[in-house]
């Protein structure tokens, strides 16, 4: 038996996901994360254990799959849950925006994080945690990229409505909405002229790291936070 508490990170391999299951196996969670392929056996990583699953956030039976195999080997509930798992597309106008990008985006952002938060919200332990990253573009709307934003604009309703219905149960729910942050996904599409620009709307002039989001997400499922719910925390160096 352990006193670890066990996290489960949907989209836990790269980027800040990844920095996610680093630094909740440090602060002393036993971590299962997933993959889009096949995952890695359950194994010692530090001080915690850690396993992989390959899930499909879009099928809410891999899903909930993810939940059971967590809970068979790990022995225990699921106490904290990360839903990180999204994509983007290349930014662009909304008058020019193409069909098969915008429906990917929702399938995944808005359709997946819908089957990870329902999920998520049957079979988190009581006086668990709930977090799902969003972005602070939410709140400044730039243009070029509202077909992303709107999906991550869903999330946030997603969380500030769970984070009503489950306080009976002591379950925290909130969102981190990181400014930009250096990752493949936040890369992707841009030149590095783009990249500047986003460096540029934080007065301290450059883009976040995964592990400066990991840090707050880490706090925010951690009981140090237990006064915060149905919020929207927002790492983002200053951006408004």
């Amino acid at each position: 038996m352990t006193d670890r508490n066990l996290a489960l990170v949907f989209g836990g391999t790269r980027g800040i996901g990844a920095a996610c299951v680093d630094a909740l196996l440090r602060d002393g969670f036993d971590v299962a994360f997933t993959a889009t392929k096949e995952g890695q056996p359950l194994a010692a990583r530090g001080a915690g254990r850690a396993a992989c699953y390959a899930v499909d956030v879009r099928d809410a039976a891999a899903v909930a799959r993810a939940f059971a195999d967590a809970e068979r080997d790990f022995g225990r509930k699921v106490h904290a849950v990360v839903a990180n798992a999204g994509i983007n597309r290349p930014p662009g106008p909304l008058a020019q925006y193409p069909d098969e990008a915008f429906r990917d985006l929702v399938e995944v952002n808005i359709v997946g994080a819908f089957n990870v938060l329902r999920e998520a919200a049957r079979q988190v332990a009581d006086g668990g945690s709930i977090v799902a990253l969003t972005t602070s573009m939410v709140r400044t709307a730039p243009g070029g990229v509202g077909a992303y934003t709107s999906t991550k604009a869903a999330v946030e309703i997603f969380v500030r409505a769970l984070a009503k219905e489950l306080a009976p149960r002591k379950v925290r729910v909130n969102a981190v909405a990181p400014g930009p942050v250096d990752t493949e996904l936040f890369r992707a599409g841009k030149t590095e002229e783009m990249v500047a620009r986003s460096a540029a709307l934080s007065p301290l002039n450059r883009v976040g790291r995964p592990a400066e989001v990991a840090e707050v997400v880490s706090f925010v499922v951690s009981d140090k936070a237990s006064w915060i719910t149905g919020q929207i925390v927002q790492p983002n160096g200053g951006m408004v």
